[in-house]
């Protein structure tokens, strides 16, 4: 084919540019002069017409719908899924603090375009906005604000791929990347009567920010592999839940002497999942309604934590027998007395029962949501009915104790950063022998000057075992000492007893003997 001469190509552009020249001023002239609804039309029909030859989708994906008041969980979840999975080939982004967000987002600018690929369809993702007509004339002093959307295109072979796979995809990875992303809070529920009418939550929260971590626990390995491995299979166990029939929430109950790490296990807890945590004052709930009213107010992915319950409530003693019929009454008379005595308004008791309680834990109610924990602590577990820590209600009963010389070298690393030393061996024999709880051998590893080098700590540490072993040997010998009163007391009173015995035996004989 002979090329076209110099001549003939200045002309077919002359030609062109007088074409684009002539279109753009007639373009311009229908934008000034056609009226707003005659051009909708004539695009609405284009658009038709191009459709039948036009081989591509078109999605469109608005940061608000309706009447603008809430901005749109699909918007958000695909800004999210989209900042985590094109930020590294966008040219443009832009970064911000997404709200509930604890770190510095980057998404795509507006107007960038990426690409992504799902099971061999390749997608095009942009970012748009669109202006309603006659803004620029708008004299409003509050002008309407700008509609932003994500646009998805894709070749129409892929439609079935795109409709019922990849658009889940995105929205599920993008809800996983926006709780991982966010602000984790801890909630507190507040009296009844302080509720202001405006309020929307009975909740109040700040920032949950506590370091407490598995590996930093004065804990034996086992038992922490156990219950790491226990929580990380519950929250990845949503299908099993659902083909079980049964809510997916578990119940947990840490118990143990104070000062054994039962707070602190929650705060780990919390942040090995990635949870929220809900503490529940019972004292501070009016009655079972209000309760389950609470219940409802809690979000999925939380921990809802009872500490001391033992103490919360009077719901720690066992059911009555018929045999306490009379007693009971009289209790339930007593009790009737006191509240038709004045109050003040609001300040009155809790009237929580057990029967709400174990509803809240695993009644029909406990259903609302799912991935929750409920977390129950006690240092008295005896005192608890055994229909609140029952399997099904309390399913995983933790026992949190003294310190074992395992959980001290956690304690002596995280302190000390000492992971063996020539002391440990007397440390060990010492802890064999006398019982610390956790909080104990912590306080005595923490340096408390600047001269306090790990030599000095663990000397004072092996001080403090020694002391407490004199002071439980002394306390041993007084209980040696006691029972050994009671015991010469209760030996002085069957002597006495079998004296007495034998005078009466020898006063009846002797008035026998008179008879005769």
């Amino acid at each position: 084919m002979m090329p076209l001469p110099s001549s003939t190509m200045t002309q077919m552009w002359a030609t062109m540019g007088s074409t684009l020249a002539s279109f753009m001023f007639v373009w311009a002239i229908i934008r000034q002069y056609c009226p707003y609804e005659l051009r909708r039309f004539f695009e609405k029909y284009s658009h038709r017409i191009m459709g039948y030859f036009y081989p591509y989708i078109k999605i469109s994906i608005h940061e608000f719908t309706g009447d603008r008041l809430k901005r749109s969980e699909a918007y958000s979840a695909v800004e999210a899924y989209l900042s985590n999975n094109t930020s590294k080939s966008a040219k443009r982004l832009k970064a911000e603090m997404v709200k509930d967000s604890s770190n510095l987002v980057l998404s795509m600018d507006e107007y960038e375009r990426v690409t992504d690929d799902f099971q061999g369809a390749k997608v095009w993702w942009v970012l748009s906005k669109s202006v309603s007509p006659g803004r620029s004339m708008s004299m409003s002093y509050y002008p309407e604000q700008e509609k932003r959307f994500y646009k998805l295109t894709f070749h129409k072979k892929y439609r079935d791929i795109i409709t019922e796979s990849y658009l889940d995809h995105v929205v599920r990875e993008g809800k996983e990347i926006r709780v991982k992303n966010r602000q984790r809070k801890l909630y507190t529920n507040s009296p009844g009567y302080k509720w202001p009418s405006y309020k929307q939550t009975m909740w109040s929260h700040i920032v949950f920010e506590h370091p407490a971590t598995f590996e930093t626990m004065a804990l034996e390995p086992e038992k922490k592999r156990a219950i790491i491995e226990d929580l990380v299979t519950f929250s990845k166990s949503k299908d099993f839940y659902a083909r079980i029939g049964k809510a997916w929430k578990r119940g947990y109950l840490l118990y143990g002497p104070p000062g054994t790490g039962k707070s602190t296990m929650i705060a780990a807890m919390a942040n090995l999942l990635g949870y929220d945590v809900y503490d529940l004052e019972l004292t501070a709930v009016k009655d079972n309604t209000e309760l389950r009213k609470l219940l409802i107010e809690t979000t999925s992915k939380s921990i809802i934590v009872i500490e001391d319950i033992d103490c919360s409530l009077d719901l720690t003693g066992q059911r009555k027998k018929k045999a306490d019929k009379s007693s009971l009454e009289d209790e339930t008379k007593s009790s009737k007395e006191r509240i038709k005595e004045p109050k003040e308004e609001g300040h009155g008791s809790s009237k929580v029962t057990l029967s709400g309680l174990l509803n809240f834990i695993d009644g029909l109610w406990s259903a609302c949501g799912g991935e929750r924990l409920v977390v129950f602590t006690t240092n008295y577990v005896e005192k608890l009915d055994p229909a609140l820590i029952r399997r099904g209600r309390m399913d995983k009963h933790i026992e949190l104790s003294f310190c074992s010389f395992d959980g001290f070298k956690v304690l002596a690393k995280n302190y000390l950063k000492l992971e063996t030393h020539q002391m440990f061996d007397t440390i060990q024999r010492l802890m064999g022998e006398v019982k610390m709880t956790p909080a104990d051998v912590a306080e005595n590893l923490m340096p408390k000057s600047p001269q306090d080098d790990p030599e000095r700590c663990l000397s004072n540490f092996i001080q403090a075992l020694e002391e407490a072993k004199e002071e439980a040997a002394k306390k041993t010998a007084e209980e040696i000492k006691d029972i050994g009163a009671v015991k010469e007391e209760d030996d002085d009173d069957v002597q006495t007893q079998e004296n007495k015995d034998v005078q009466v035996q020898s006063d009846l004989v002797g008035n026998a003997n008179v008879s005769l």
